[in-house]
């Protein structure tokens, strides 16, 4: 009596969890129509896959972008100057004493002003930059960000690579996908349409209207075709800028990723050699020996 009461109670948990496997799969279609962000866009970085490298080329590039574009709106608070010179950063010299002592890194520190104090006076003062420096924030803090932006403060950069799904494809994928506002799409002032921002735009939609991916985002589109002039001649087109900079944006979430990647492949190999020499020892300790 017992067994037969325990098996129709698992025939009816079956029963329930088909049931709900069901809802699941029926209601998949209707959550695609409800105005889900657009598969993210590859980018086909250097970088990607456990032996990519960046490419410093593009991280000049991508810092060029950065600091004549993004950096009025948005900070990098957690990066140096220094940085930018160190092993497999985009201004790496191996002939430098050391990355504060870089040429071209102290060239770029000195175009920014930074505020500080003054020793003496102990009056506020804007001096040039130094490589010890840290990136300047271009609002003095994060009310002034916002009441300067429509109430939305622009976020730090420093790892948004990291914060993000998808990484330097997220970044990429935004940066390009602004688009034609959809017929019927109700927005608000200071509103942007963007197909790869998350978000459901079935409220702001017509009823019956078929409801386009995306959703609104505050920032309006940054890039604009010739925008920046690249020093190596590259030419500054929407796509080859979103690449750039997301690939900068990238290395500076975490610079020192290419490096343990390499330790990595080098613990891999010490580990398979180390694996040969131990089943060869044991081999010889334990030959001709009935185990």
């Amino acid at each position: 009596m017992i067994l037969q009461t325990n098996i129709r109670a698992m025939k009816k948990t079956l029963v329930l969890i088909a049931a709900a496997v069901g809802l699941t799969l029926a209601a998949q279609p209707a959550l695609a129509a409800g105005g889900e962000s657009k598969p993210l866009r590859s980018g086909g970085f250097s970088f990607e896959g456990p032996f990519g490298s960046f490419d410093r080329n593009q991280l000049q590039r991508g810092y060029k972008v950065y600091r004549e574009v993004c950096a009025s709106c948005h900070g990098m608070e957690l990066m140096h100057f220094r940085t930018l010179a160190e092993p497999g950063g985009p201004f790496y010299d191996s002939h430098q004493a050391s990355p504060a002592e870089n040429r071209w890194v102290k060239a770029l520190a000195k175009q920014v002003q930074i505020a500080d104090i003054d020793t003496e006076t102990g009056e506020p003062v804007m001096r040039d930059g130094t490589a010890a420096d840290r990136f300047p924030s271009p609002y003095p803090n994060a009310t002034a960000a916002a009441a300067a932006n429509g109430g939305a403060a622009p976020p730090d950069l420093s790892v948004m690579a990291k914060a993000r799904k998808g990484g330097a494809d997220y970044i990429y994928s935004l940066l390009t996908g602004y688009a034609a506002v959809p017929q019927g799409l109700r927005m608000m002032p200071g509103q942007h349409y963007n197909e790869y921002m998350a978000g459901d735009l079935t409220p702001f939609m017509p009823d019956g209207a078929h409801v386009p991916p995306g959703g609104f985002i505050a920032m309006p589109n940054p890039l604009n075709e010739g925008q920046v002039t690249y020093d190596d001649g590259t030419v500054a087109s929407v796509d080859q800028m979103a690449k750039d900079v997301s690939a900068y944006i990238a290395w500076a979430s975490d610079p020192r990723q290419i490096q343990r990647k390499q330790a990595g492949v080098g613990v891999l190999i010490f580990l398979f050699i180390f694996a040969g020499i131990t089943y060869m020892s044991y081999r010889r300790i334990w030959r001709g020996v009935a185990h």
